[in-house]
């Protein structure tokens, strides 16, 4: 809903008029707006309205004016009634007077005089006639004159803007009309004499000075101002003149980047794609996701650096701390921050979250500047931070997907994946030098590190500091499944590879939590995908659309990548740390009893399905309640060479265990399938020998 005073009062909703019938009912709506948002006694509006009658009657008068106003408006919440008397709740942003003064007030803070102009002719076209036209109230007398004032002044403001743009002739006709409407203004005649002169015409500018002094003295009985005199002796001197606006300061522009990331390497098609859409005026807001430790806040903040002089208004960074030892900001400290960056002063500032959000809108309206929302936790946190006007470029960076900031606001998302091989070379090489790191030396820890940025700097610092340099003590380390990520650890929260990755699993669900410990119990080597019906089983669930919602979560916060349908995989220091969480579970063994139970109860099916004679067997474990459906040889032969990898991992993990009964069982089940049509006679030989005791290795 929007209500105007700069001319008829009048109600809008939408692009319709409401109308409001009757000259009471919009008196009553003049005197509530005059004082939008706070209380007015029902004493004073009565004695407003109808000259001081009595109070019995002007209060009986006034309860039903208000009705008949509430039921116009269509809105009864809008009109309060307390034991104040009676307020009238508006918006920021819905009263005309309200944006005007917003956007005076945004000019003089502004140095640029083309902004500046734009700023006023945009306040000064919510003008429709005098405030509060034809209601001839004189509790609005001293309202509507104030108002008026202002209206002069950011007339007498944009003429000045216009002169600093050097558009002197296209405002003389202007400015002529003004000063035959507001003779005593002595600005004004400054402005037209200016204009004159600079157009070439000094005997206009002398004889507009002439007029102006005999009106003064004619009117006041005194000579004009100092400043009015001094122009006239420089046009008389044929100086240079220059009209600069008082009230004009220079703008903030504000540089808030923290500082660039030393030895960046690498992501460059990332770099290229921000470029591109920092470009794109229909793509204003975009997302760099991308799971822990990845360098998403590295990326955009290395980018900020080279594009800021893409943003002459300067540039705004917070970090919203979604994800972090320390407490997220709240949108009203954030709003506050930026609002103080951008020259607003503290007192000026609304108190109300909504209200800063209007104001923020107000201020970077038509302004190119970058806006650096880093690591947020919900699109939540985005939204009152959004800019009104696609001129500024948002770039937020988060571990979650934020599907619902593309879905509604239009935000185009970027997914960084972890490094290539040759960038994480190049990035220990930055570190450490080519001796130290050479390609052989560097590629198995690179893949322990799990490509991961973080990873690999923390990994880089502790070679660095070693005496001996030894990157063979550290992979040892790092591949100790008890302690790999302890080698990682830097005693700090927010670069210890452990920390880091504890702030993205407390955000989760409990639910969502639950199944990313679970998910520790599978195996978690490289390219050995887990389904989705395996964890399923792992839950101990029997409806695999919940399973697959919970996986939907894992996936949006990265913790989890669906490699193909309804296949995951977890990278490697991720899964250290889901098994470091599963080793806290308190009923294990009945949750690899519904894992082991689960490949061998479908691995049985599968191969009754090719050996129809088989007699079934799963060594008594739990059948999962959910399984895939096998219905032929193609579907059985699919399912035993997807699953091969996983299912030697059972076996691996049983022998480890001492589940020599286990071992055997996949042996009987499995030798023969593997071994015929040299399907994967390795694999067979290796079941044969776990089978005969041999001591388990990694598969």
């Amino acid at each position: 809903m929007r209500f105007d005073v700069l001319g008829p009062v009048r109600v809008r909703h939408g692009t319709a008029e409401v109308p409001v019938p009757g000259l009471l009912r919009q008196r009553l709506l003049a005197l509530l707006l005059a004082h939008a948002n706070t209380p007015v006694s029902a004493e004073w509006l009565s004695a407003a309205l109808w000259g001081g009658e009595p109070e019995r009657r002007g209060g009986s008068k006034l309860h039903l004016l208000v009705h008949r106003l509430r039921k116009t408006l269509g809105e009864p919440e809008r009109l309060v009634s307390d034991a104040g008397g009676y307020w009238m709740h508006v918006e920021p942003d819905e009263l005309d007077v309200e944006r005007f003064e917003t956007l005076l007030d945004l000019a003089e803070r502004n140095f640029d005089p083309q902004r500046r102009a734009d700023m006023l002719r945009q306040a000064l076209r919510l003008w429709r006639g005098t405030p509060y036209q034809d209601l001839d109230l004189t509790e609005l007398a001293g309202e509507a004159q104030r108002i008026d004032e202002r209206r002069l002044v950011a007339l007498e403001q944009l003429h000045a803007a216009e002169l600093d743009c050097g558009r002197h002739a296209f405002i003389i006709a202007e400015l002529t009309e003004l000063v035959r409407e507001n003779p005593l203004r002595e600005r004004l005649h400054a402005l037209l004499m200016t204009a004159l002169y600079r157009s070439g015409r000094q005997a206009d500018a002398l004889a507009v000075y002439r007029r102006a002094r005999r009106t003064v003295v004619d009117e006041l009985g005194l000579e004009p101002g100092h400043a009015l005199r001094e122009l006239e002796q420089r046009i008389l001197a044929g100086e240079h003149i220059e009209f600069e606006p008082p009230t004009a300061r220079p703008v903030t522009r504000p540089a808030q980047l923290p500082h660039d990331v030393p030895g960046f390497v690498g992501r460059d098609s990332a770099l290229a794609e921000l470029d591109r859409l920092s470009e794109k005026p229909e793509v204003p807001i975009a997302v760099v996701a991308g799971t822990a430790g990845v360098g998403k806040s590295a990326l955009v903040t290395h980018w900020a650096h080279a594009a800021r002089d893409r943003f002459p208004d300067g540039q705004l960074y917070v970090d919203l701390r979604g994800y972090g030892p320390d407490q997220p900001l709240t949108t009203t400290e954030v709003l506050a921050g930026f609002l103080r960056a951008l020259g607003i002063p503290g007192d000026a500032i609304p108190a109300d979250a909504t209200e800063r959000a209007a104001r923020f809108r107000t201020v970077v309206d038509q302004r190119r500047m970058l806006i650096v929302l880093d690591n947020a936790a919900a699109p939540g946190q985005i939204r009152p931070l959004l800019p009104g006007t696609p001129t500024s470029f948002v770039v937020v960076t988060s571990r979650d997907s934020l599907s619902g900031l593309s879905a509604r606001d239009g935000a185009y998302r970027l997914v960084l994946d972890r490094m290539e091989a040759d960038e994480a070379h190049a990035l220990l090489t930055d570190r450490l030098g080519e001796q130290v790191m050479s390609a052989e030396t560097a590629q198995p820890l690179i893949e322990r590190c799990a490509r991961l940025p973080l990873a690999l700097r923390v990994a880089a610092e502790r070679i660095h500091q070693s005496t001996s340099r030894d990157v063979g003590e550290l992979l040892e380390d790092l591949t100790d499944e008890q302690r790999g990520l302890d080698a990682l650890d830097t005693g700090d929260e927010h670069t210890s590879v452990r920390a880091v990755f504890s702030w993205s699993y407390r955000n989760l669900p409990d639910d969502a939590a639950r199944l990313f410990r679970l998910y520790g119990f599978t195996c978690r080597h490289a390219g050995h995908r887990i389904g989705v019906f395996a964890l399923t089983a792992l839950l101990g669930a029997d409806d695999v659309q919940t399973t697959r919602r919970l996986l939907d979560v894992l996936v949006r916060a990265h913790l989890l990548t669906e490699v193909s349908y309804g296949r995951y995989e977890m990278h490697a220091l991720l899964g250290d740390y889901a098994a470091e969480l599963a080793e806290l579970e308190q009923d294990r063994p009945a949750i690899v009893a519904r894992l082991f139970g689960f490949y061998l109860h479908t691995a049985d099916q599968a191969l009754r399905i090719l050996q129809p004679t088989r007699d079934p067997d799963a060594g008594g474990l739990p059948r999962p309640v959910a399984m895939p459906t096998l219905s032929n040889q193609e579907s059985a032969v699919n399912w035993l060479d997807t699953e091969r990898p996983n299912l030697m991992c059972a076996a691996e993990s049983a022998a480890k265990a001492g589940m020599n009964d286990l071992v055997d069982l996949l042996f009987r089940m499995l030798h023969d399938y593997l071994s015929g049509e040299a399907r994967s006679f390795d694999d067979a030989e290796r079941l044969r020998a776990l089978a005969a005791g041999a001591p388990a290795e990694d598969c």
